[in-house]
């Protein structure tokens, strides 16, 4: 992968994780670096599924990795509201 690949699955992952972040309701008592990396690592895992399912290139937007991507990311906020929850009461 070129730096400039790196750089946009960093962007990108980036505007996952918001979007993640976005689709859950109420407040999520997460700093937002962690959203950050949570969506980082969504975008990667998302594009490997998508990969293997075999809906990852389309022609134009590649809505069904998108979904993937942004659902991961979803789960990977309630994960850490979780993680934060549970530090923060003991």
């Amino acid at each position: 992968m070129a730096v400039s690949g790196i750089i946009s699955a960093i962007i990108i992952g980036l505007i996952i994780g918001a979007l993640g972040r976005l689709v859950l309701p109420g407040r999520q008592a997460i700093p937002i670096w962690l959203t950050m990396v949570i969506g980082i690592i969504a975008a990667l895992i998302g594009t490997a599924i998508a990969r293997g399912l075999g809906v990852a290139t389309t022609p134009g937007i590649d809505w069904l990795e998108l979904i993937i991507q942004v659902a991961l990311a979803a789960l990977g906020v309630v994960a850490a509201v979780a993680v934060f929850r549970r530090r923060s009461v003991g």
